[in-house]
């Protein structure tokens, strides 16, 4: 019975449906409630279309038409609605039911697609998913389920959903079992279609469990865990479709990361070793035929790996990648993987990716887990090395790559097992590569994880020791470059990652190994490579090591450094282990092992520190030196108090302490050489005293070598100097006399021993050692006259005993080393048939004498002139040529170097004087002129030289009034003057040149000595008449006109030096004149063509020969009352007017006032004053040069820069005359007040210092340094003002003419 109400809501209810479907019905007279209008205007009954699809007896054209209009009505959201919202669940079965009859492809695609579509376009409240999850599930469950095609339309229907992954369709599916166990059954079917179906569903099964909250920790397919894994590989090798082979790949990969792989393995392993062993006659065909699980692995992941997609190349290999890291124990499946080449498939997939990412990932991450089978997988792996090259230019260029320690890992792996597979082309490239890495790091373009860049280090030192690394012409620049950056990226992460370090040392050692290997000396690169590690270890890891070393808690990382650097001064190679040495040393390096030794105090810490101490000694010393360390450095303590303990033992009969003293004394002495105080001076000074006289007595026995004496004696003498020096303590007088006593009783060699300066001077203060150090010194001499000298010198203070050191004593003149030197002379002297030790000391004492010319003077003072004397007066027989040249270039580099003040006035050098004229002029006679007899003027003139000082005087005399000197050099004046244009030939390179320059020399010097010795008794006036030959005395005389004509014909030295002599001649003429205001007497012939010459050369190349002839011609132009009456003389100021002219328009010229060019034009500046000196100065000189526009034009061209004395004077003189109006006036004085301020301001520069010319070398044939020295005399004149400071009292002279106006 129905209530009122409701029947109300049930007419209601038929209204709408009325409205929504219509009234009218279908054909079968189905209810319209059941019919569904389209947006077409159609209709479907889904009452006819269910009878349709459910009954398997229907046409399938018209199951597809329908499934076709349901789809399309579908599409249309009014018509879905209404089905979802009606009749939701209607279809369902129907559906299924038509997908599991029909066999037909396209109506298993249409059904799909329509339960696909629904699934997705109902509401979750729905349950529409559920329910054909659930309904497909069980159908594929059953137990009566018979496979066939149409099944494999149900499984891609339940593949499709699943793989949706909405409302946990694992849980909708009710007997999981049931239905892996058919799916698992089912991949024994041949059908592929239907494999890899399955395949597909048990893995969205795997992967559904898992994330579903059902799968409570149990797995669904361990049961099935064997057979299912033999039957997707057996699936997997056998299908040539990919889309089979990516399910399958897809499942096995799951089941490889679930650990499936693990035990499936084991238990097959287990299972044929235990049929083997108790059925191995009952074995039957089919089992043999059976393939192990793990060779079917193999051979089931060729196919995929062969395949053409990369999708399905990826995924194998990650199937690889979890299958082997998987395992605890991989080892077996490795080594069949490799065995059943995969190796080879691998590479290939890698050669042909075209280094791209994600495959190169893959592929080596598959690699370095199939590297752990070695001797298989090198074998791979040698043939795939060309593919790993480009490869890793790859992945080191992106920073962090996930495959870049692998990628290097197999590189190093192939060039340490089989180096001879790689060239030497791949060598480059692999070392440029990595060298391209370290340095992009070091520049901060990428960074690097530590394992990178030890394993780079690892590479290149592989590649340094591969046998083919010397054909790998560009290796050693890269390794330069290379060990560079990987030091200092060690160094900068060096707080982070410590062991790095260890790493980078070990590649610096082969990197200086590899640069002395074969014939390095001739390979320029490993030369330089050698020179770099040197300078790495100088730049970078001395300074940090130093600075870090109170930080460091790895004693490992310590004695690493220690080792690189001992590997540094163990290579053959002297010259850069030396160098090495020196850098140690100046960084304190005794000291600062002691500190390491401090800090850590452990038996190979001590042992690696004095062995280094021992090669410094080898390296240092030479001749395996440093030996005595090495025998008892493991009974050596490590505290320097101890050491100095040991040293104040007695030694008698104990061999153990005798070779630690031993050490003890190399040590503490070649440590000293560098400044290095390894304990308080006065506790060392005090063990060196209590070693001495306790072990005193054993010394003559043969317990001390003349080596350790030597050591010991300079130890002793550098702390008594030391002491000495800086405080007075109280010394053992017992402990020195029996020092003494030794080195008097021994031989030793002191010029073989390093030594410091200040011990060698202590020594050279003891009036006890004369004898031992004279024949030290005699001993030396010999040395250095057979190999020469050779300085060494250690820091700033030690050296050997060499002329260097010998030259600082004597020029220093606070010791005995003077005196020693003069006395062994003089000692040889009186011996017989001592030649050659003779030259050798007096060629000693040149060479000090170059060294410092101070020298010279201690040794005047300390008598050499009596030891040349001597030399002279020593046998009736003549000197030898080769001791005449050794005493002649002594002399010269005495008298050149010496004070005037130092030298005596006495017997001496007269009596030298005489014996050096007796020797040269029968030498002349004999011989005509020689290197021997023309030095021997040069020694003439230094002579006379010093006698304007008022020194030699009576030697200058024995020289001046020689007749027969005289009449030798007179001779070679008329003969050279005789010659005319000829004379040209007579140059330098000529020994009558080389004469000729030297008479003029001693003609010059003659003629200064000569007004300064015997002043007033010579009439210079007479030089200027050639037919004047009355002479009150018997001199060295060269006429006014012969030197105008060496000065027009003579070479150009040849003019220079006459030139000298022309002006020394005019200023002799000259100065009596302006003193009594004498008239002069000349030919007006003579003095017009001496004019003439002069004023030719006036503007002469040589600045010098232009200089003197102008301010001969500016002196003659000064003795006006001598020609201004001379028409013809007074004609030739055209000449004069010429050269003025030609001055001021140089001096116009801007582009032409360059220093340099005003400096070339200074002689004429001389000439313009003379000329506006005058008492009728020409009036072309104002009217027509220096006028007002000329006068500017010059000011305008002076700059600070180019103003010299010279234009000083002219615009002095030009202002004495009036010729500077008031604003060239002002201009004038803002330049030479701007000049002035730049004289003083400038930095470091002093000209008016006169410069300290080079000495004589001792060599007989050096005559052009000697003509260079006497012609640096001549043209220096002591009492005039040089350079700075002549302009600046120039300029000062101009302002005050200024104020006087």
């Amino acid at each position: 019975m129905k209530l009122q109400g409701d029947e109300e809501e049930e007419e209601e209810a038929e209204e709408e449906e009325e409205h929504v479907y219509g009234t009218a019905t279908c054909s079968q007279g189905h209810r319209s409630s059941l019919i569904l209008q389209t947006v077409e205007g159609g209709r479907i009954c889904l009452i006819c279309l269910t009878n349709l699809l459910s009954n398997p007896s229907s046409p399938t054209f018209h199951v597809a038409h329908a499934l076709s209009q349901l789809s399309r009505a579908l599409s249309h959201p009014p018509f879905l609605h209404s089905l979802l919202s009606l009749h939701p669940h209607l279809l369902v079965s129907p559906l299924l039911h038509s997908l599991s009859s029909f066999n037909d492809h396209s109506i298993a695609s249409q059904i799909t697609h329509i339960v696909l579509f629904l699934s997705n376009s109902s509401p979750p409240s729905s349950s529409l998913y559920a329910e054909f999850v659930s309904r497909i599930a069980s159908i594929l469950s059953g137990p009566k389920l018979h496979w066939s095609p149409r099944q494999a339309y149900m499984l891609h229907c339940l593949g499709v959903l699943l793989n949706c992954e909405m409302d946990n369709p694992y849980a909708h599916i009710k007997d999981k079992s049931a239905l892996v166990f058919n799916l698992v059954a089912g991949l024994q079917l041949p059908s592929e279609e239907i494999q890899g179906e399955i395949l597909f569903v048990l893995y969205k099964l795997c992967i559904l469990q898992y994330a579903s909250e059902e799968g409570n920790g149990s797995d669904l397919l361990f049961s099935f865990c064997p057979k299912l894994l033999r039957l997707s590989m057996e699936a997997l090798m056998k299908t040539q479709s990919d889309d089979v082979r990516s399910n399958c790949v897809a499942l096995l990969t799951v089941l490889a990361q679930r650990g499936y792989f693990v035990n499936a393995f084991a238990n097959d392993i287990s299972i044929r070793d235990c049929c083997e062993a108790d059925n191995f006659m009952e074995v039957t065909e089919h089992e043999k035929d059976v393939l192990p699980l793990n060779i079917l692995f193999a051979e089931a992941i060729k196919g995929p790996l062969l395949s053409s997609d990369s999708q399905l190349q990826l995924g194998t290999l990650e199937l690889i990648f979890h299958c082997l890291s998987c395992e605890s124990d991989s080892s077996k499946q490795t080594q069949v993987l490799v065995e059943e080449n995969i190796v080879d498939y691998v590479f290939e997939i890698l050669r042909l990716s075209e280094c791209k990412d994600p495959v190169v990932s893959s592929c080596l991450r598959v690699l370095d887990l199939l590297s752990t089978a070695e001797h298989a997988f090198g074998q791979r792996l040698a043939i795939g090395f060309t593919t790993l090259v480009p490869v890793l230019q790859y992945v080191v260029e992106v920073p962090f790559h996930p495959v870049q320690i692998p990628t290097l890992k197999l590189i190093q792996n192939c060039i340490w097992n089989y180096p001879g597979i790689v060239s030497s082309t791949q060598f480059e490239e692999i070392g440029n590569i990595l060298t391209r890495m370290l340095r992009r790091h070091i520049d901060g373009d990428i960074d690097m994880l530590p394992e990178t860049l030890i394993i780079a280090c690892s590479i290149l030192v592989d590649i340094m020791n591969s046998p083919s690394s010397h054909e790998a012409s560009s290796l050693t620049t890269l390794v330069q470059e290379s060990v560079r950056h990987a030091i200092l990226a060690s160094l900068c992460l060096y707080e982070k990652h410590p062991k790095q370090i260890l790493h980078s040392l070990y590649f610096l050692k082969e990197a200086y190994a590899f640069s002395h290997e074969g014939n390095s000396t001739n390979n320029k690169a490993k030369v330089e490579l050698g020179s770099c590690v040197v300078d790495i270890c100088r730049t970078h890891l001395i300074p940090w090591f130093a600075k870090s070393i109170n930080e460091m808690e790895d004693e490992e990382i310590v004695l690493g450094v220690l080792e690189a650097f001992h590997s540094v001064l163990l290579q053959n190679s002297y010259v850069q282990a030396k160098e090495f040495v020196m850098i140690l040393v100046s960084a304190s390096w005794f000291s600062f092992s002691f500190g390491c030794l401090g800090l850590f105090p452990s038996e190979k810490m001590k042992w690696r520190v004095y062995l280094m101490f021992s090669s410094i000694v080898d390296v240092l010393l030479g001749n395996e030196s440093g030996q005595p360390i090495r025998d008892a450095a493991l009974y050596l303590p490590s505290d320097p108090s101890d050491l100095l303990f040991l040293l104040g033992q007695k030694s008698t009969q104990n061999l153990e302490l005798l070779s630690c003293q031993s050490a003890v004394l190399l040590i503490l002495y070649t440590s000293s050489l560098n400044d290095e105080r390894l304990a308080d001076e006065k506790l060392i000074l005090a063990s060196l005293e209590q070693y001495i006289i306790v072990n005193g007595s054993n010394f003559p026995c043969g317990a001390a070598d003349s080596v350790t004496i030597a050591q010991l004696m300079i130890l002793y003498g550098l702390y008594r100097g030391l002491a000495k020096m800086g405080y007075q303590i109280p010394y053992s007088s017992e402990a020195e006399r029996i020092l003494f006593e030794l080195v008097a009783q021994n031989e030793w060699d002191l010029s073989s021993a390093m030594i410091h300066f200040i011990s060698l001077k202590w020594l050279f203060q003891q009036e006890k050692m004369i004898k031992p150090l004279s024949n030290q010194i005699l001993r030396f001499c010999r040395k250095n006259c057979s190999t020469g000298s050779h300085i060494i010198i250690l820091g700033n203070n030690s050296q050997n005993m060499d002329v260097q050191g010998l030259a600082v004593l004597v020029a220093a003149g606070d010791n005995l080393a003077t005196v020693l030197l003069v006395s062994l002379l003089q000692q040889l002297i009186e011996e017989e048939d001592n030649e050659c030790d003779i030259i050798s000391v007096v060629n000693l004492m040149v060479e000090i004498i170059n060294i410092f010319p101070d020298a010279a003077d201690q040794l005047c003072m300390h008598g050499i002139g009596n030891g040349i004397q001597d030399l002279f007066s020593r046998s009736s027989r003549p000197l030898s040529q080769q001791m005449f040249v050794a005493i002649e270039i002594l002399i010269f580099d005495i008298l050149w170097s010496v004070k005037p003040e130092i030298l005596s006035d006495g017997g001496t050098w007269l009596a030298v004087t005489m014996k050096l004229i007796w020797y040269l002029i029968p030498m002349v006679t004999a011989e005509g002129w020689t290197q021997e007899s023309i030095l021997a003027l040069g020694i003439l003139s230094l002579i006379l030289h010093h006698s304007t000082s008022q020194a030699l005087v009576e030697a200058s005399k024995a020289i001046l009034l020689n007749a027969s000197l005289v009449s030798m050099i007179n001779n070679v004046i008329q003969s050279s003057c005789s010659k005319g244009p000829a004379l040209i030939e007579d140059d330098e390179e000529t020994r009558k040149g080389e004469t000729l320059t030297f008479v003029l020399i001693l003609y010059f010097f003659s003629c200064r000595s000569f007004n300064a010795v015997l002043p007033g008794t010579l009439d210079w006036q007479n030089l200027l008449d050639p037919s004047n030959e009355t002479q009150p005395l018997s001199l060295i005389s060269i006429h006014c006109h012969d030197l105008c004509r060496l000065m027009h014909f003579g070479s150009p030295l040849v003019k220079r030096v006459a030139s000298y002599c022309l002006l020394e001649l005019f200023t002799r003429i000259t100065d009596p004149i302006n003193r009594k205001q004498d008239e002069i007497k000349w030919n007006m012939g003579n003095l017009i063509s001496v004019m003439a010459i002069l004023e030719g050369l006036v503007f002469y190349s040589d600045i010098r020969v232009a200089m003197n002839s102008a301010l001969c011609l500016s002196m003659i132009l000064g003795w006006e009352k001598l020609w201004m009456q001379d028409k013809k003389v007074v004609g030739r100021s055209t000449w004069c007017r010429l050269i003025v002219e030609e001055l001021a328009m140089s001096l116009t010229v801007t582009c032409l006032a360059s220093k340099s060019f005003m400096n070339h034009h200074k002689p004429a500046v001389h000439v313009a004053i003379a000329l506006m000196k005058l008492h009728s100065t020409p009036e072309w000189m104002k009217k027509s040069v220096f006028d007002d526009s000329c006068i500017s034009a010059i000011i305008e061209n002076l700059s600070v820069c180019n103003v010299s004395v010279e234009t000083v004077l002219l615009f002095q003189e030009l202002l004495n005359h009036d010729y500077l109006n008031s604003d060239q006036i002002a201009s004038l004085n803002r330049v030479f007040q701007a000049c002035r301020k730049h004289i003083y301001t400038r930095d470091g520069q002093d000209e008016s210092r006169e410069e300290n010319t080079g000495k004589v070398t001792a060599m007989p044939d050096d005559l052009g340094k000697a003509c260079e020295f006497l012609i640096h005399l001549m043209s220096s004149n002591p009492s005039a003002r040089k350079g700075n400071k002549r302009l600046l009292e120039e300029i000062e002279m101009f302002s005050r003419s200024l104020t006087r106006e």
